[in-house]
């Protein structure tokens, strides 16, 4: 049997073909890369030249420490990068965002950012005591505030990423982005993006005969739910939005077994 014979051919997977022939192909998918890196590059390029907005420095946000003024997450550098976490008050620690908890777990160290003289924070606008245990729970070690209370562009609606600079003492806000927006920080999902099924998200262009996303089990508004970017999964690994679930990276959170409890008691949602 040939490679690129028929009888070769594996459904539900890419065509079998002989190396020279793969090689064509991709050099032809480089050259469309190299056009989306540099369209990239001059998207970057024009968020450099944004203007941005004064707003008064001196807000204070909630930390371990208690009240401190929001100059101080910049640690003494001049920029600043920060992820707002969704909060959903009283809800164990399985309900809470299973989309920002993803976000979070991805940039569990800022060390190359501060090397580049940018420090990294997350803000909520949970209660702080809540905040802080959850914070305990996941392992977290990047800096956590609550910003409950705190007008914007500090506070206000979460799930954004948002960019800082410091000059002195005034403050700024110079960039802000939520929904795919937030994917630079998910180095998984570029990752899936590199392989031959991709996220397996329903809005994908896949081939006919792809394998379709599992479904993700428990009924909201009556019909299945298709796993996402957001995965909730029970301790098996299989996608849920059930009582059994929750964000993906609590199973594998540092030092706790996945069958150890979550907490509080209660659904997901």
């Amino acid at each position: 049997m040939t490679p690129n014979s028929p009888a070769s051919t594996l459904h539900g997977r890419p065509p079998v073909v002989d190396l020279a022939t793969w090689q064509a192909a991709r050099d032809e998918l480089l050259a469309r890369e190299k056009a989306h890196t540099r369209a990239g590059d001059a998207l970057a390029a024009a968020r450099r030249r944004l203007p941005m907005v004064e707003f008064d420095g001196s807000v204070e946000v909630c930390g371990p420490d208690g009240p401190v003024p929001f100059p101080e997450l910049f640690q003494g550098r001049e920029e600043l990068v920060v992820y707002k976490h969704m909060w959903h008050d009283g809800a164990p620690h399985q309900g809470q965002c299973e989309g920002c908890t993803t976000t979070a777990w991805h940039l569990k160290d800022a060390v190359y950012l501060n090397a580049r003289g940018v420090s990294f924070a997350i803000l909520t606008t949970g209660r702080w005591d809540e905040v802080a245990a959850y914070v305990e729970f996941m392992g977290y070690t990047q800096p956590w505030y609550s910003v409950r209370g705190v007008a914007e562009p500090v506070g206000g609606d979460m799930g954004y990423l948002c960019c800082f600079l410091r000059d002195g003492k005034r403050t700024f806000l110079t960039y802000s982005t939520t929904s795919r927006g937030n994917e630079p920080v998910n180095g998984s999902l570029g990752l899936l993006d590199l392989t031959p099924y991709g996220r397996r998200e329903p809005w994908e262009d896949s081939p006919d005969g792809w394998p379709e996303a599992p479904d993700a089990g428990a009924p909201i508004g009556g019909h299945g739910v298709p796993i996402c970017w957001s995965w909730r999964s029970d301790a098996d690994g299989n996608p849920t939005w059930g009582p059994t679930s929750r964000p993906v990276p609590q199973w594998t959170r540092p030092g706790v077994g996945a069958v150890e409890t979550l907490g509080r008691h209660g659904h997901c949602h």
